[in-house]
């Protein structure tokens, strides 16, 4: 029996994974029994921030992790295409039935056993997984810092509001695309004018925010900044990043507006849309006050608002070797936002991998991971080198695969040789591992995988 604690996306999948291999799964979760600062319920793969798995145009490194994970039969994924939401170039997912399909298929696999409780220490001498996400309980967090003797990292992460649709002004908005890419127009889209932009950054570095507590530092990640950090940078910041109109004209007038937000659909009926980009630690009355001075959101009904909540992860180039396993402890793998990667598509991956290798680790296999040219590979390498002294969660990204043989200086053209070769080479590892013949296990001694990693970019 493997133990796998913590019904998140990792967990989710790494259940799934395991017992799908004949192996049986003892799967812990403290929902709702002790709930975290973000979560609702006591569902599996809840989401709390965005509903969002990447982008789906082709060729991006989010496009390149999916299709491996479709190679090696993520169940997650496969979940998540089930109840896709319209969302232009991305997969987003209605999160309430991706939620509950995920806890079905969890309940009803004759090899998972289901426990609530919260865990307060790892398992001894029991092949185990740890995916309790960013959320850990401070007792489990500090068994784990214990164990790897360091004191835990963490950063902030901030979640966006959601409005309800019918509380809208859509003669304020338009539907429409970035550069009307996607069949359909899938992003609602607010129009501003200097005027209005300028009262929204004035308001975003006057409003009143929740504070951390005394014993906490704020590290934010670059990628999921609160909005008001992003202000704080300069004016033009938000002008330039998140809210720039480029390609995304006004129907109406076929003008560029100064900036526009961007709201995505939160289910596939279109009853509810969050704010892309709007990640907030204010408190709740100011967000209320602030964006309902945007255009269409005069009458908003806020279904969630922002929040702020704690994130605890390893500092796995120091901890982790790339088949996910502790370098102290090789009976204990890590899986999801623990080891530093951010993103649920990334979740899903790293829940897939230690699963695999937990599985090989129980039937006497070598333990295996994808090779530096495929995206999962390459990920795990890139968060697992231990020539990284300042370490950053990181989302999958181009910039973690190794260069091609042939130098590209076409974006696109370079993108599609990467993605073609992730391909190949995922195909290929996944094809030779599944016809190896059993062989005696072979515990990691702490050694690195010799291929060395491409620059990294986070």
């Amino acid at each position: 029996m493997v133990v796998v604690i913590g019904a998140g996306l990792a967990g989710s999948e790494a259940a799934l994974q395991i017992a799908s291999r004949g192996v049986p799964v003892e799967l812990w979760e403290m929902r709702p029994s002790r709930m975290t600062e973000a979560h609702t319920s006591g569902r599996s793969a809840e989401l709390v921030c965005s509903n969002s798995f990447g982008s789906t145009s082709p060729h991006s490194s989010s496009s390149i992790l999916k299709e491996e994970l479709s190679v090696l039969g993520a169940s997650i994924l496969e979940v998540a295409r089930q109840f896709a939401v319209p969302a232009g170039a991305s997969l987003a997912v209605d999160r309430e039935l991706f939620s509950q399909r995920v806890t079905d298929l969890l309940a009803a696999h004759p090899l998972i056993s289901r426990e609530t409780g919260e865990i307060r220490e790892i398992p001894k001498d029991r092949i185990s997984i740890i995916a309790t996400g960013p959320l850990t309980s401070p007792d489990l967090a500090q068994h784990l810092t214990q164990k790897v003797g360091q004191d835990s990292l963490y950063f902030y992460d901030a979640i966006s509001p959601i409005v309800s649709a019918e509380s809208l002004d859509l003669e304020q908005m338009y539907f429409a695309n970035r550069y009307d890419k996607g069949e359909t127009k899938d992003f609602l889209n607010i129009p501003l004018t200097q005027e209005q932009y300028d009262t929204l950054v004035e308001d975003l570095l006057m409003g009143d925010v929740v504070l951390p507590h005394n014993f906490e530092e704020e590290k934010y990640f670059e990628a999921c900044m609160p909005i008001e950090a992003l202000a704080s940078r300069g004016r033009q910041t938000l002008a330039f990043g998140p809210m720039k109109p480029v390609g995304l004209n006004n129907p109406r007038d076929g003008k560029r507006p100064y900036a526009v937000i961007q709201l995505r659909a939160e289910n596939q009926y279109k009853t509810a849309y969050n704010l892309v980009g709007f990640q907030t630690k204010l408190k709740y009355k100011e967000q209320e006050r602030i964006f309902r001075k945007l255009p269409g959101l005069g009458q908003a009904e806020f279904l969630r608002l922002g929040s702020m909540h704690r994130n605890t992860y390893l500092h796995s180039p120091r901890t982790l070797l790339p088949t996910l396993q502790l370098k102290c402890d090789p009976n204990i793998l890590v899986a999801g936002q623990l080891t530093g990667t951010e993103g649920y598509l990334e979740s899903t991956a790293t829940g897939w991998l230690a699963a695999w290798n937990a599985v090989r680790l129980h039937q006497g296999l070598e333990l295996s991971y994808p090779p530096a040219k495929t995206m999962l590979g390459a990920l795990t390498r890139a968060i697992t080198d231990p020539a990284r002294v300042d370490f950053q969660p990181m989302n999958s990204n181009m910039g973690v695969l190794p260069p091609l043989e042939t130098r590209q200086k076409d974006k696109k053209l370079r993108n599609a040789a990467l993605s073609e070769r992730s391909q190949s080479e995922v195909k290929s590892w996944w094809k030779s591992v599944n016809e190896a013949k059993l062989l005696s296990v072979q515990p990691c001694d702490g050694r690195v995988d010799p291929e060395r990693p491409a620059p990294i970019f986070s």
